[in-house]
């Protein structure tokens, strides 16, 4: 399987799964989070294996389909992205003021900002 895919669906999965089916959440759950073939998923759940196949594919759909019309994965990660910056620019920051000893004081502020940078990114 390919990676990107897996990737792709899993962090869809993780956002949306909630708006799927107990069905198809279970099978998503199995072949993505639990590496199932369609084989083990179809003798687990005595269904046919077309049948593990169709909702899977359904289910995939219907993850791209929230998606794009919500994009809360992407906003996600565009956040996500604009944390990291500021926890770059914010070590910037202390490893300058530490060379000044006049603005040290402000390094306890900066590292609080830090703080938060990293409990938002958990």
């Amino acid at each position: 399987m390919n990676i990107e895919k897996m990737v792709e669906i899993g962090l869809l999965f993780e956002q949306y799964k909630n708006l799927l089916t107990d069905k198809q959440r279970e099978i998503v759950s199995l072949y993505y989070e639990e590496d199932y073939s369609l084989g083990e998923i179809s003798e687990n759940l005595n269904v046919s294996r077309q049948g593990v196949y169709d909702t899977l594919k359904r289910s995939e759909k219907i993850l791209k389909d929230y998606e794009e019309k919500l994009n809360l994965v992407a906003k996600f990660q565009e956040q996500e992205k604009n944390v990291r910056n500021i926890q770059d620019k914010i070590v910037d920051i202390k490893q300058n003021l530490l060379q000044n000893r006049v603005c040290a004081n402000l390094i306890p502020r900066l590292e609080n900002i830090e703080d938060i940078c990293r409990e938002m990114l958990k």
